[in-house]
């Protein structure tokens, strides 16, 4: 069976239910560490998700009087 491939949205829906189950402090401790290391988990893969979303941003530049797009992490290069 093919796993679903995690969204930003979904993922970040999913990480605000543990918060909010956390913050109740209705779980056991188990469950609460449960949560944490899902929450730390979901919380690496988001970032990770974010940092391939940054490296595909095009930056618009004006360089001698023209527009031109350039890689977010060529920025550097294009100055």
């Amino acid at each position: 069976m093919e796993e679903k491939k995690l969204t930003f949205e979904d993922g970040m829906k999913r990480l605000e239910e543990i918060v909010v189950g956390l913050e109740r402090g209705s779980v056991s401790l188990e469950e609460a560490m449960d949560l944490f290391t899902e929450g730390t988990k979901l919380s690496k893969e988001l970032q990770l998700i974010l940092d391939r979303a940054e490296s595909k941003i095009k930056m618009i530049t004006e360089q001698n009087g023209q527009v031109t797009a350039v890689d977010f992490e060529n920025k550097e290069t294009a100055e």
